[in-house]
């Protein structure tokens, strides 16, 4: 297939595009400017420039491809604290695509965030089958399943927070450069709630199969680990640095953790069976512990950890 990739130079792109491209598939990836179009052709796609913006540009690129993965969403105006406006945009993109897609039965995947889904509501252990009726993002992912009954073969791939690979860790890169600012390894009460995990190379094959043969109106998981208790993820991050790890006062906890405060106390354990056995994804990755451990990657923290200042936050 020659498949149109959306956010093709973040984070989760860096896995799928290539695993797209060592499956036989062409990828053209969406890029807003020259540096984002020189990282998107590194890994083997053609560059379509623009962004969730350009919806002229949008249909466009879905006419001339055979499916769409969507990852893109504009973090810079969630970080700057419009998620309201990020997410309007990303529903806009998302009608735009999938009107263009309508009738075609060609593949849509579409993305969401497990942690947006636990701060919305939560339940005991999240799954496939549990859906919530709105909110920001969330409007996104039941637009992206009602397209099923419009002829597009869709699915949502729901990310954990601590997709990681390569230096890069998800929010717990925020969690390392907010360490790494202050001295300490924090997180709230007794750092038992916990948040799923699962290596990006991993959940780049999941796109893969979703784009191949996950059935329309499929909610998929993106999980390897169920979940890791915040205070073992301090604690890791604690031994990386060489700093401690101790639990932050619920006063100080916005200011110590800046935009993650709204997330770090969410327990979201989370279940990714159904998906393994509907498409025979099985993550064969290293757990986010030993990521954040292992000895390279504790002498070269990302550039991403290093720059961000302490109030900032991971991009996906």
């Amino acid at each position: 297939m020659r498949v149109f990739v959306t956010g093709a130079s973040g984070h989760i792109a860096s896995a799928v595009i290539p695993e797209l491209v060592s499956a036989g598939h062409s990828v053209v990836g969406l890029a807003r400017s020259e540096r984002s179009a020189a990282v998107v052709r590194s890994l083997g796609a053609d560059v379509r420039h623009g962004d969730l913006d350009d919806l002229d540009r949008l249909t466009a690129a879905v006419h001339d491809t055979d499916g769409v993965i969507h990852l893109a969403f504009k973090h810079d105006e969630m970080r700057a604290g419009d998620l309201g406006g990020a997410a309007t945009a990303d529903l806009r993109a998302i009608e735009t695509m999938g009107a263009a897609l309508r009738g075609t039965g060609k593949p849509f995947v579409g993305t969401n965030a497990l942690l947006g889904l636990a701060l919305a509501g939560s339940r005991a252990r999240i799954t496939e089958h549990d859906v919530w009726p709105g909110g920001p993002r969330i409007d996104a992912e039941n637009r992206v399943i009602a397209l099923a009954e419009q002829g597009v073969r869709t699915s949502v791939v729901r990310l954990p927070p601590t997709v990681h690979s390569r230096g890069r860790y998800g929010f717990a890169s925020g969690l390392i450069a907010i360490a790494q600012a202050t001295g300490v390894s924090g997180y709230t009460g007794d750092g038992a709630n916990r948040w799923p995990a699962a290596d990006t190379r991993d959940v780049g094959r999941l796109y893969r199969r979703a784009l191949e043969s996950a059935p329309a109106g499929s909610r998929l998981h993106a999980v390897a680990e169920e979940g890791i208790a915040l205070r073992d993820i301090a604690a890791a991050i604690a031994r990386r640095l060489g700093v401690p790890a101790a639990p932050i006062a619920p006063e100080d906890a916005a200011e110590h953790f800046g935009y993650l405060a709204a997330f770090i106390g969410l327990d979201a354990p989370t279940s990714s069976q159904s998906t393994r056995d509907l498409l025979g994804w099985t993550p064969a990755r290293p757990g986010l512990i030993a990521d954040l451990l292992e000895e390279e990657n504790g002498r070269n923290v990302h550039a991403e950890d290093r720059s961000r200042h302490r109030h900032g936050n991971p991009r996906r």
